[in-house]
């Protein structure tokens, strides 16, 4: 494909909106289709040997020097110090702050990204990565290699992978993984809203225990040992092998020791 950046990003934001435009001709509906395995079957030999991971969400707006960026960092540090692998969606801000904690920390740090208009390149603490054309397809990514999801502040892509793993969690679509809200002051009006869904009926009581919010790192990564490496008995399976006849790529092993 050739192009300048700018025109290949308002092509991706074309083929983007004609996915979402309804019916199309037969023909461009079989290319989208074919563009989202190809997507697919890029992501899983992208990701497979990476080992058990850990996604951290959180907005890619916060710059280096605030509070928040020092606190992805200690959790992408703690969740190393675990022994997970340490998945973001790649972009800066508080996602490049939990790779490069988890880097720092000796341990494997990946991401899934997506094309977007505007959107930086990925982050340079990153052991591997992928690139999606489509946001479903970089969605399934991120929650099929995680066992845990930590959210930490963050705007309306935060919020609907937030309740992504909230609704996959409660639905049964996936293991009753643990799920993490790090910062209460930030999510305090939110968790309001969600304690009147209980009061209105339109969630369980029982749902109101599918998250931990704390600002607690070593309760927060207390509470994701017990629920993901003592329950399940991750990071004690043999990892696979990659294939060389498959030319399936190595990850950088990871460093540390899980805990």
């Amino acid at each position: 494909m050739t192009g300048t950046p700018a025109d290949l990003t308002d092509k991706n934001s074309r083929d983007d909106r004609i996915l979402l435009e309804g019916p199309q001709s037969r023909t461009r509906d079989f290319w989208l289709v074919l563009r989202s395995v190809r997507d697919f079957i890029a992501g899983f030999r992208g990701l497979h040997f990476v080992g058990p991971c850990v996604t951290v969400f959180g907005s890619a707006r916060f710059k280096p020097d605030h509070p928040y960026y020092a606190l992805g960092r200690q959790v992408g540090a703690g969740l190393a110090q675990l022994g997970f692998t340490v998945m973001t969606g790649g972009g800066p801000g508080l996602m490049e702050a939990a790779n490069r904690g988890a880097k720092e920390a000796g341990g494997r740090s990946v991401a899934c990204n997506v094309r977007l208009p505007k959107e930086e390149d990925p982050n340079p603490y990153l052991d591997h990565s992928v690139t999606a054309h489509y946001f479903f397809v970089r969605k399934v990514l991120l929650f099929k290699y995680s066992y845990a999801f930590v959210a930490l502040p963050g705007g309306f892509g935060t919020m609907d992978e937030l309740f992504e793993a909230l609704t996959l969690v409660q639905t049964g679509k996936i293991q009753s993984f643990p799920i993490v809200l790090m910062g209460t002051s930030y999510w305090r009006r939110l968790l309001h809203l969600i304690h009147r869904m209980e009061r209105e009926g339109t969630i369980s009581a029982r749902d109101l225990s599918l998250w931990l919010t704390t600002d607690d790192l070593d309760e927060a990564m207390a509470h994701i040992r017990t629920h993901t490496v003592d329950k399940f008995g991750l990071l004690k399976r043999p990892a696979p092998r990659p294939s060389r006849v498959l030319r399936e790529p190595r990850v950088a092993p990871r460093r540390t020791t899980p805990v």
